[in-house]
Parts: C-alpha cells; sequence; structure tokens
C-alpha cells in the first residue's frame, strides 16, 4: 500500500506524505538533499528514517538538529512505508536504495534537481532501476521526464528550494559590489585535453572577460562547489595574475546578494542567479558539449565574439 496523499499547492499538485505511516530520506549530493530537505519543511514532515553522505550530511544536521541518523546499511528500509531519495550521478547509494526499496516492495520517490543525465541517473553496471514516482521542480524538467519516462508518474513540485534561497538574495542596487560570482562545479570529464573540464571552463572565462564590458575594478569571486575538496583551486589560482580571483565564503545566497553577475558551466546555482536578476554568462568552452540548461537569459561566452 501506498501511504500518500495529495492536496493542492502554488497551482500544481503536491504530494504529503501520511504522517500515520513512517518514511524514509536519503541523499548523497547537495542539488538533491536541498531540494528534499526545503521539501519536507515545507510540507512540515520529518522522515522516520534519514541515511545521508556526502555533502547532503552536514546540510541534513544543519537542517534538522538533533535529528540522529540511521546505521549505514538499509536495514532499515524494512520499518518505512515509502522512501525519498536525491538522483546523485556518481555516488551509488540512493540507486541502491531504490533497488532495495523495489526488492521489498516500497514505494520510492526520487527526486531530479537539474536538468541532464536523466536516464543514467537510474542506471548501475548497466541495470535500469526506476523509482514509483519522480518529482521534478520546475516544467523544464517535467518536460525532460515526461519524453523519458512514460510508465513512470512525474509529480510537479514546487521549487522550495529555489524561492527560499532567491527571497534570501538582496536586490540588485547601485550600491551592489561590482563583484562577478564564478560557480564552480565537477565536470567529471577533460573533453580529450588532459584537463579537468571545470578548469577548462574557467581558464575559458579569464580569457573572455576583457571582452565583457566590466569595469577594470571589477572582482571575480569563485565558489568551490560543495563536493570540491578544500584547496582543489589553490594551485590554478595561484597563477592567475592577470585576474585577481578571491575565494567565495558564507552561502549562496549570500554570494548572490554581493554581486552583480554571475558565471559557470551548467550548475542548478546559476539558474537561481537568473531568478534574482543576475547577468549570467555560461563558460563551457567552443570544445565541450553545449549548456544543458534550457533557461533562456543565459549569455552562452561561446557563441559571443570577443571585441
Amino acid at each position: 500500500m501506498i501511504y500518500l496523499k495529495t492536496f493542492s499547492t502554488m497551482g500544481s499538485s503536491a504530494t504529503l506524505f501520511d504522517s500515520s505511516a513512517p518514511f524514509g530520506a536519503i541523499c548523497h549530493d547537495s542539488g538533491g538533499a536541498n531540494q528534499i530537505i526545503a521539501l519536507l519543511q515545507y510540507m512540515g514532515q520529518v522522515p522516520a528514517f534519514a541515511h545521508m553522505d556526502g555533502p547532503a550530511k552536514n546540510l541534513w544536521k544543519q537542517s534538522f538538529p538533533g535529528f540522529t541518523e540511521t546505521c549505514s546499511d538499509f536495514s532499515w528500509l524494512k520499518h518505512v512505508s515509502s522512501v525519498i531519495t536525491g538522483t546523485s550521478w556518481a555516488s551509488h547509494l540512493e540507486h541502491e536504495a531504490r533497488v532495495q526499496a523495489q526488492l521489498l516492495g516500497i514505494h520510492s520517490i526520487a527526486v531530479l534537481d537539474h536538468w541532464a543525465n536523466y536516464q543514467e541517473r537510474f542506471i548501475r553496471n548497466g541495470k535500469e532501476v526506476l523509482p514509483d514516482e519522480i518529482w521534478v521542480t520546475d516544467y523544464y524538467a517535467e518536460n525532460i521526464a515526461r519524453r523519458l519516462f512514460l510508465d513512470t508518474p512525474i509529480v510537479l513540485q514546487p521549487d522550495c528550494y529555489g524561492e527560499r534561497e532567491a527571497a534570501l538574495v538582496t536586490p540588485l542596487t547601485e550600491a551592489t559590489p561590482q563583484v562577478l560570482l564564478y560557480l564552480m562545479e565537477p565536470i567529471g570529464t577533460d573533453w580529450g585535453r588532459g584537463e579537468p573540464g571545470e578548469f577548462q571552463a574557467f581558464r575559458f572565462f579569464l580569457e573572455r572577460l576583457p571582452f565583457l564590458g566590466f569595469p577594470p575594478n571589477t572582482e571575480i569571486h569563485l565558489r568551490p562547489h560543495p563536493s570540491d575538496a578544500p584547496g582543489k583551486y589553490d594551485a590554478f589560482l595561484n597563477n592567475c595574475e592577470h585576474f585577481p580571483v578571491y575565494r567565495g565564503v558564507g552561502s549562496l545566497s549570500d554570494g548572490l546578494s554581493q554581486c552583480r553577475g554571475v558565471a559557470g558551466c551548467q550548475t542548478y546555482a546559476m539558474t537561481l542567479a537568473l531568478r534574482v536578476g543576475r547577468k549570467v554568462f555560461g563558460t563551457l568552452p567552443p570544445w565541450a558539449p553545449s549548456c544543458v540548461l534550457p533557461h533562456k537569459g543565459i549569455i552562452h561566452l561561446r557563441e559571443t565574439t570577443p571585441v
């Protein structure tokens, strides 16, 4: 039996866990964790069990202080009626949880937090295991998911995380610092050039920077991805002599509040920057695949001509 009920909110159907039936939450990467945490807080729901690893672990502790994490295996699954998971790209944690949930007949919900690699998120070792239900948080993702997963229910939920973060960003004014915020993210490929893609994209951005029309006093603030190892960019930044780059600190909303523009490859945070009225630049170089973000308003540097 599926212990779920539905109510109407924000112009869409939002699924709410029945408080009388225990459910669990499983996350690894920050993207899925942020969306799931925000949705649960919006719905006023707390899972009976939480299985967190990677960047999601600290996010969960910050959001649900005092919450006791379960053991590292999936033995607790037999105590829940449903489970909500992220869809991390590199980690196997959530995929294995969905496999076990399927074997136990437990209803599983997977949250898609981006717009790329949808099918691959549900495949490990050549075997596809789909959830019983997929949640998305905007109509771009909904359209993509409906085309790819014809037999899986797709539920459009409110983008609680994006709305919450956008509300924390200070509106753009004349007093906003002359800062460009660069959002790093692991690319996972070197495009055949022997250097991680994120470094190539950042180098391409620095090459195009003089042609973007920003004043000479513009500062570049680099914000590492939550999954980046400490010091990952230190050696690279030490060689940025012509363009001083400062390491961003504080929350994402703080970074967006203190900048006039944002640059990055194809991270979710770029869509949040669009929402709060910042100019957004896509930095994937010409030899890389096209940006997967379907959102209008991104200025792709590979399509611009230096003047």
